[in-house]
């Protein structure tokens, strides 16, 4: 019997989970690549600088905090499109709540991207 604390829509356990889990990370790449222009941009920001941050004459943790700080950007604008489908999908009208939800998704993503100028810029210019 499963236990209450279980949601009855979890899917399956095992080895097809990992399979289903994939799916759906290709399906939520394909739909933040289709429906987010902010999503789009940071990818092709990310094809440019990680291979940059590749050939450039740093150290490999260097390298790596390069990498991370990109990528990070592209993590936070998945959460952040993530949060603003959800509340649409809620209500489209105007709600203080709602409002606050993506300010605070779009405040994520502009720490995220200071964070990534300041690597950037720190371990460039240092």
């Amino acid at each position: 019997m499963k236990s209450l604390e279980t949601s009855p829509y979890k899917g399956k356990t095992g080895l097809r989970r990992l399979f289903n889990a994939f799916g759906y990370s290709m399906a939520g790449f394909k739909a933040a690549f289709e429906h987010e222009d902010a999503f789009r941009q940071l990818t092709l920001l990310a094809l440019v600088l990680v291979p940059t941050a590749c050939l450039l004459d740093v150290t490999t943790v260097e390298q790596v905090l390069l990498i991370a700080a990109t990528l990070a950007t592209l993590v936070i604008e998945l959460f952040n499109s993530a949060i603003e489908a959800a509340v649409d999908h809620t209500s489209l009208e105007r709600h203080p709540l709602a409002k606050r939800a993506k300010d605070m998704g779009s405040a994520a993503q502009f720490l995220g991207l200071c964070n990534l100028a300041v690597v950037w810029g720190l371990i460039l210019l240092a």
